[in-house]
Order: C-alpha cells, then structure tokens, then sequence
C-alpha cells in the first residue's frame, strides 16, 4: 500500500508540470505538440494501472475482514427477525379493552345510530309524536282512515353502556348500565327545535359466577338472535320483547349447554269487553317464572324455554287469578364462506302471555268486572324468520317475515278494536366501508287487522347509518 501511495504522488506531480509547458507554449510547433500527447497518452496508462492496483488493495482488505463481516451481516440479519416477530406479535395482540383502577377493569361503548324514513299508511294517520312514526309497532297502524304519507328522522335508537369487572374469589363480579333515547315517549315539541329526547334505562344488572341480578333482557327470548334491521327490533310483529328485573342463575352443563332459571318481574295486562285500551294492573302476587336449555357452538345458537306465570288482577276486595303458560324456540345457524350466511328464527306460542310479545300487541286477558269478575286469557302465537346473505365481506343483506295472532275467549265480548292479527315481509342491504361503521337501506311492508275486520297496511323506506365504539 506505501508503494502504491509513492507511484501516485510522482505520477501526479509529473502531471502537473507537464501541464506548466502546454498552457506556455500553445502555439508550439506541431512536433511539439506530438511529444506531449504520447507523454499524456502514456500517464493515462499508468493511472489505469494504479486504479487496479487500487481495486486490488480492496478486496484483500476486503477478504481479510471477511470473516468478521459474514459475523456482522448474521448478527444483523438475525435483530430483523426478532424485531419482526416483535411487530408481529403486537399487531396479532388484543389492544386493551377499557382501563383498570385497582382490580377493576372499566368499559364503556355504544352507538350512534341515525335513522331516515318515508312512510305510506295505507288506512288512516298516525298522531303527532306517535311512537309509530319512528320504529315498527304493529298495534299502531292505522285502520278505517284515509291514507297518508309521513317523512321523519332521528337519532333515538343511540345507545351508550358502561360495565366494570372486578375479580373476587376466583370470579368476576361485574356490573352493567345501559342506557339509550328510543322508548321513551317523544316530548310535545320536540321536533320545533331541539328534539331533546330523554334517555330511557334499558339495561342494569349486577353478576357473580353464573349469578345475575337487576334489570335485562327476559329469561324468555334471546336478543342476540333478533336480525340485523335498520329499524329498532325488526319483525316486531312476531318477537318477544321484554327487558325487566329478574333473578336468574345459569348452570352449565357441559358440550356448550347451559341451563338458565329465573324469576322475573310481574306484571298483568287487561282490555275491557268494551275498550282495546291496555290496561296496567299492578296488584301481582307471584313472580313470572321461566326456565330456558341454551346450547352454542361455533356455528350454531339454539334455545328452548318455557313460561308459568301468576295472571292476576285484585283491587277494591275483588279480583281473579289465573295460570298463564307459554313455550318457545329459536336459534341462529351460520353457514357459507366465512360464515357470512346465517338462518334465525324464533317461534312462540302461549296463553295469558300477551304483554311478552311485541310491546303489548295483545293483552294477557280480558277483565271486566261489570260483566264477571273473572280472567278471561288470551292465546297467543308469534314467529318470525330471517335469512342473512352475505354478498361480500362488505355488502349484506337480511331478509325477514313476523307473524303473530291473538285468540280471544268466547266466554265475553271483545272490543272492536282490539288487536287480532299482524305481519310483515321486509329486505334490507347494508354495506360497511370500513370497521364500525355501517349503511343501510331497508323497505317493509305490513298489515294488522282488529276485531271488527277492519285492516291497515304500512310501507316503509328507511335509510340509517351507524357508528359503533
């Protein structure tokens, strides 16, 4: 390498003063000028030389240290792989749900849900703030009217919950509170201005182990089985729909099968011979019981439960009792690629059970004192179906159908206006552009009939969109 440091200084020194004569002498003669050219021509051979000695020089540097390299680039290559399956692994982990204080764990989550709708009552019109315009409630279709058209939109069905989670002698003691703006009765006004709705309690409940107690969905249905809706519920017309105080207490049974016992919350509805106007008794004496086999596997949910309650009715020293039973089955069976395809289905069916079913389309039974001081039950039967496609793993669509009948006694009349019969048939399609948030348009048609023979028909357009944390 010293050599080769020598050999370049001179050749460059040379270069230099060859360079002093031709700028002196540039208009020397030709022959001069020849000399200095093949002096040129000659140093550019040994600068060739020199940068192959050079090329050289490297790569015995470069084998020498070559060993110490291969070292290197191992070790390097090695820190990228660590460091991947690093980055691999924190994308793959659950992000933290909620935060913790102590031992508790704090959630809190929801949606807003903004809804858009075209209505066309096919037999009359809906009062102003009528719960009818906003969600699907059969017992609120007009019948014997003229038709007419309502166009409305809110921001009700919003929901908020909190819940914490505490670990307690190898359980979890857990809370729940729910709230939302739909059922409560729309204030006089409020769409002049503000539309200030008031929250409405849904959900409250406490659990430890396989213990619930407060205020939840009945014991009697499944809510985790109603079908994707831009409405509220849905297939109303054929649902179970209660949410009330219980004790309920799950047994496990092992292979995905659970038993679930509950008492629950009473309460008796009657109309008069005279009057479909619902009447809340509230002088109960024994709590609705229920008892309901669950069974859930990776593609499949179904349920089975049964119903015995107390029907009563006692005020100013009089009154009747009477037994009411119900019986019911649903489940939900995925299928298809990635289980995007699903069949759900709930049957019904009972006697003095009326206020389970669709808010109240029915009463348990008709009690008129003037007439006899006596319950006179009502049978019920409610189903409804749904089937889910999904197009893409964006793009779906549910298709469904409600149906429920109310079987009045014979043993004492029946208002002319009392509820006997409903259906609907409704299709949507719902598209997520990204996680969380979700469009959907959504067309039903339905119909209810009252005792007189009198029917109305509704058909509905709904837009809503919804964003879930």
């Amino acid at each position: 390498m010293l050599g080769y440091r020598r050999r370049t200084s001179a050749l460059l020194l040379a270069a230099t003063a060859l360079t002093l004569p031709i700028a002196a002498n540039a208009a020397a003669p030709t022959q001069r000028e020849t000399e200095l050219e093949a002096r040129l021509l000659r140093l550019e051979g040994e600068m060739q030389a020199l940068k192959s000695d050079l090329a050289q020089a490297k790569a015995a540097s470069a084998n020498n240290d070559g060993a110490q390299a291969v070292e290197h680039a191992k070790a390097a290559e090695a820190k990228a792989d660590a460091t991947a399956v690093k980055v691999a692994a924190l994308e793959a982990k659950t992000q933290p749900d909620g935060f913790k204080v102590g031992a508790t764990t704090f959630k809190m989550g929801g949606f807003v849900k903004a809804v858009g709708s075209v209505t066309r009552f096919g037999n009359g019109e809906l009062a102003g703030g009528s719960l009818g315009k906003e969600f699907f409630l059969p017992q609120q279709i007009p019948v014997g009217g003229s038709a007419s058209t309502d166009v409305i939109g809110h921001a009700r069905q919003t929901r908020l919950f909190f819940s914490a989670a505490t670990p307690v002698s190898g359980k979890e003691l857990k809370a729940h509170i729910e709230f939302d703006f739909a059922l409560a009765a729309a204030p006089l006004g409020a769409q002049r201005a503000t539309n200030a709705y008031t929250p409405t309690f849904r959900r409250g409940f406490i659990s430890y182990g396989n213990l619930l107690i407060g205020q939840e969905w009945t014991t009697f249905q499944n809510a985790s089985h109603l079908p994707e809706t831009t409405d509220f519920v849905g297939p109303m017309d054929g649902s179970i729909f209660v949410r009330q105080m219980m004790v309920q207490y799950r047994q496990p049974l092992g292979g995905g099968l659970d038993l679930y016992l509950a008492a629950e919350n009473p309460q008796t509805e009657t109309i008069t011979s005279t009057s479909a106007a619902m009447v809340d008794n509230d002088q109960d004496r024994m709590p609705d019981f229920i008892a309901k086999l669950a069974y859930k596997d990776k593609t499949k949910e179904l349920h089975v439960a049964g119903l015995v309650r107390s029907v009563s009715v006692h005020s100013a020293g009089s009154g009747d009792t009477a037994l009411g039973w119900g019986a019911t089955v649903g489940g939900k069976i995925l299928f298809g690629p990635d289980l995007r395809h699903d069949i759900r289905f709930v049957a019904s069916g009972g006697r003095g059970i009326g206020r389970y079913f669709t808010v109240g389309y029915a009463p348990d039974a008709i009690y008129d004192r003037a007439v006899a001081d006596r319950l006179n039950l009502v049978d019920n039967v409610a189903a409804w179906a749904s089937v889910k496609v999904g197009w893409t793993a964006t793009l779906r669509s549910t298709f469904m159908a409600g149906y429920q009948h109310a079987g009045y006694p014979g043993a004492i009349g029946t208002p002319a206006l009392a509820n006997v019969e409903a259906w609907s048939v409704a299709g949507n399609l719902f598209w997520s552009p990204v996680r969380n948030l979700d469009f959907g348009i959504e067309y039903r048609h339905a119909l209810r009939e009252v005792a007189s023979g009198l029917t109305g028909t509704m058909d509905r357009v709904e837009l809503a969109a919804k964003y879930t944390f």
